[in-house]
């Protein structure tokens, strides 16, 4: 009897490459929230009022909402290798630069370089993405990728305030600038664009990737199509995202200045509050895949989840305006948060499931409304408190885009690409026939 072949075990190389991708996402947030995590001492030695450090904040907003779509286009061009390896590079001279601002000019200087720096991140990630994992696994990976950068969010104000507690505020950005140079270094070495050029992976595991198709990097990038289709997911990002910056930018000093904490106990309840969020991701990726897996409509994965996410989000939100308590606020600001994350896994594996060839460039798009929100939102924000002194007030406005957001999410259609003309059955024959095979 001849014996067959033992068939060689399937490698771990797209586990590294994920682990890559989450420890970009901690980062990424890391650099990013690291000044709201540390604003109380900054504004007292600049000087600043509420509403010049949400000028500070939104500066941020501008270069990143103009370098989303080109960043995208690149990396699905030059690929996320050498798209991350440039656009990290920037954030890393951005971060340090921020330790050694002077005044608010120069703090809006480092925030616009960031801007450029991150712009391209997340677009490059989704290409990434879209070239290691199959439609199926994409909504828990977009899920975990972006459940690190809210871990990234959540340690941020503790780790700030320790830093800034032990040494001071301005070497706190200097060090985790040096966090993310060591990122980079080990981003360039180890990923591949082409899986099929990794040396470390094997025939067991290439079989579970997406396949080849060496003319999708060539193709011109149809920019109305791809606009056309993605307004919808774009309009919904941006009423999520209008709600997540308030999260991101204010929630230390809300309770450092709206409950009288001081710097660490405010930094320990708004990492609590963060927590939340990075469950809320991974939760929402993993349970979009579930419903896709287990109905086969694309439809019911994406739009079901970020409907029930938005939704989920306004009932947690209205007793943080109505209740002066401090547990009150603190469980509905996690609820809140932990049901806007859930969004985030299936709003940004529509672009990969719109246009798979060109998914840098429609996650791009993406993002860049998004982008526009971290712009609007802060100032607001900032403007209203200074004018009120009241906390809660600017929640009011999260209420309205969230609902308009759940009404919105009607109009994406995750299960017709591109080049589709005609809608995919909605009990998902097509859809799940997709599920089947690799993208």
């Amino acid at each position: 009897m001849i014996s067959q072949p033992m068939r060689a075990p399937r490698t771990h190389v797209q586990k590294a490459v994920l682990a890559l991708l989450c420890a970009m996402s901690f980062i990424l947030y890391l650099d990013r929230v690291n000044l709201a995590a540390a604003a109380g001492p900054i504004k007292t030695e600049l000087g600043l009022s509420n509403t010049t450090l949400g000028v500070a904040f939104s500066a941020f907003g501008y270069t990143y909402a103009i370098f989303q779509i080109i960043g995208g286009w690149l990396a699905d061009r030059a690929g996320a290798r050498r798209t991350l390896f440039v656009c990290g590079s920037i954030w890393v001279v951005a971060t340090v630069a921020t330790g050694m601002v002077g005044g608010l000019a120069s703090l809006c200087a480092a925030r616009l370089l960031l801007g450029i720096g991150e712009g391209a991140a997340l677009p490059a990630q989704a290409r990434a993405i879209a070239n290691w994992f199959q439609m199926k696994d994409r909504g828990f990976v977009q899920g975990i990728t972006h459940s690190s950068s809210r871990l990234g969010n959540a340690v941020a104000p503790t780790l700030i305030a320790l830093l800034a507690t032990l040494y001071s505020w301005r070497l706190s950005f200097v060090i985790v600038g040096a966090l993310t140079a060591v990122w980079i270094v080990a981003w360039v070495w180890y990923y591949r664009d082409d899986p099929r050029e990794h040396r470390g992976i094997n025939e067991a595991e290439l079989a579970l990737l997406p396949s080849a198709d060496p003319a999708q990097a060539r193709a011109a990038t149809p920019w109305r199509q791809i606009l056309g289709r993605m307004s919808p997911t774009i309009f919904v990002y941006f009423c999520q995202v209008w709600s997540n910056t308030l999260f991101f930018s204010w929630v230390p000093l809300f309770f450092l200045h709206g409950y009288g904490l001081n710097l660490k106990e405010s930094a320990i309840f708004a990492s609590g509050v963060f927590l939340a969020g990075v469950v809320g991701d991974v939760t929402g990726g993993f349970l979009s895949d579930l419903v896709l897996k287990r109905t086969g409509s694309l439809r019911k994965a994406r739009q079901g989840v970020i409907a029930f996410s938005l939704i989920g989000a306004l009932g947690f939100m209205i007793p943080v305006m109505l209740s002066r308590d401090l547990t009150v606020a603190t469980t509905c600001l996690s609820g809140a948060f932990f049901m806007l994350e859930l969004t985030v896994g299936p709003i940004w594996a529509v672009p990969m499931d719109i246009a798979p060839p060109h998914a840098g460039t429609a996650s791009g798009m993406l993002n860049t409304g998004a982008a526009l929100a971290t712009i609007i939102s802060p100032v607001v924000f900032g403007v209203v408190v200074d004018a009120t002194g009241n906390w809660s007030l600017p929640f009011v406005g999260s209420l309205l885009f969230l609902l308009l957001g759940a009404l919105m999410t009607l109009k994406i259609h995750p299960d017709r690409t591109i080049d589709q003309m005609r809608p995919r059955d909605e009990a998902g024959s097509d859809a799940g026939a997709a599920v089947g095979r690799s993208t």
